[in-house]
């Protein structure tokens, strides 16, 4: 598996600070609106259905959000009609950015991405100008507490996983197709191992090494970025040490 993860493992990380604020239940319930309206309300025919009520159950939303959003999505409740765009764009160093957005008002949420990026010293570009330097993929975050990695590793690739990482000191990291990301999930679960999240996420097929200012600067762009309600998910080809991250978080 080429690229690295490590935004997607920083954000796994916030998510407690998000949650608490009320950001993440806003971000999930907008992807199983908009995921009931593309494939329909049944999970069993909707593997993003299944991921993104998988996720929410992961972060401890009540059944009821869930189940309205659902209804939202597919026409039995009155909701709001969700837009889904993809903006692209240049950080400090040149670094690529990727946002995923569901908004109910482009016109918003363009302006407001173009601040961002103007007050924080990025590029808002056109679109595919960074795109094919990512590839989607299914990842799987499991603590490494307790948990024996060569056991793990085996019970993955039995589930049908394609690629296990130990790069992190927290959580190990197991990638697949993103159509077989619940499936693993589930399995793995079966098996007796407790995922802490799966999502679908875009992976770098190369990276940009970024210190000092740069990389502080870069940091508080994509924080930022993730920060907008309109805006589910953030990738970058960013490098940065992970003192320079702790530190940025701290």
């Amino acid at each position: 598996m080429s690229g690295h993860s490590k935004w997607a493992s920083i954000k796994h990380k916030k998510a407690a600070t998000d949650a608490k604020r009320g950001k993440l239940f806003t971000k999930l319930i907008r992807e199983i609106t908009v995921a009931a309206r593309q494939g329909g309300g049944d999970t069993e025919g909707n593997a993003r259905l299944r991921t993104a009520i998988a996720a929410a159950k992961a972060a401890n939303m009540p059944a009821d959000n869930v189940d309205r959003a659902i209804k939202k999505g597919t026409g039995e409740l009155e909701g709001v009609s969700y837009e889904e765009i993809v903006y692209e764009g240049y950080g400090h160093g040149g670094v690529a950015i990727i946002m995923e957005i569901v908004t109910d008002n482009k016109k918003r949420t363009v302006a407001e991405i173009r601040h961002i990026f103007t007050r924080l010293g990025g590029n808002l570009g056109e679109s595919g100008c960074v795109s094919w330097m990512f590839q989607k993929v299914g990842m799987l975050m499991v603590s490494r507490e307790g948990i024996d990695e060569e056991k793990l590793m085996e019970a993955a690739l039995e589930s049908g996983a394609d690629d296990f990482k130990d790069d992190d000191d927290e959580y190990f990291e197991i990638y697949t197709d993103p159509s077989n990301t619940f499936d693993v999930r589930q399995k793995l679960i079966e098996k007796g191992f407790k995922v802490d999240s799966a999502e679908t996420i875009a992976i770098p097929q190369s990276t940009v090494h970024l210190e000092g200012r740069d990389a502080e600067k870069l940091l508080k762009l994509l924080y930022a970025l993730e920060d907008n309600d309109d805006v589910q998910k953030v990738y970058s080809n960013m490098d940065i040490p992970d003192e320079i991250v702790e530190a940025f978080q701290s």
